[in-house]
């Protein structure tokens, strides 16, 4: 089972959240999990992949340019139908606590259902995501000048979204 992590961060707060989604995807059973930042990140490996997990920054509600790009060139798979069914999941970081996370990540889920991908969100019963999280994903605040590091729940979140991830796809491609 393949997950791939694609990821924008213009400081470190994306890059950590990203890499605790990896990490809790990874610690599933038979979840090889490839993480690349945007510019990195080769949209020719996606054919390849059960799940695709993307994230940014959000800018004013919406995704952000790098990552926005990178989804652009997407569209010879949605031509050749090669994304459908494939599991996918969306997180982002915002400055302020109504900076748009909820915003940025219906932006980010919105080129999964053009691909035809199946999306997985992050239920009320994590105890982390009852308190401040969201159905949609993961979406985080990270005030600047306030703390230069994430929070230890924001994290548990990125952890919880990862083996989401991959139970669901191991038991999609088993066809439970």
């Amino acid at each position: 089972m393949k997950i791939y992590v694609v990821y924008d961060s213009e400081g470190n707060h994306t890059k950590a959240l990203a890499e605790s989604i990896a990490q809790g995807a990874a610690a599933v059973p038979g979840a090889e999990v490839l993480i690349d930042h945007v510019n990195e990140a080769d949209v020719y490996k996606l054919q390849e992949m059960d799940a695709i997990i993307w994230g940014c920054p959000g800018h004013f509600g919406t995704i952000s340019s790098s990552l926005k790009t990178w989804i652009d060139k997407l569209g010879y798979l949605w031509a050749e139908g090669a994304l459908i069914n494939k599991v996918g999941a969306v997180f982002c970081t915002t400055a302020t606590v109504h900076g748009g996370l909820e915003a940025t990540m219906l932006n980010l889920i919105t080129p999964m259902l053009h691909q035809g991908m199946i999306i997985v969100g992050l239920p009320g019963t994590v105890p982390e995501n009852a308190l401040y999280g969201s159905y949609y994903g993961v979406g985080i605040s990270c005030p600047p000048g306030v703390d230069d590091n994430i929070a230890k729940n924001d994290l548990k979140l990125g952890e919880a979204l990862g083996k989401r991830v991959a139970h669901v796809t191991r038991s999609f491609i088993n066809g439970l």
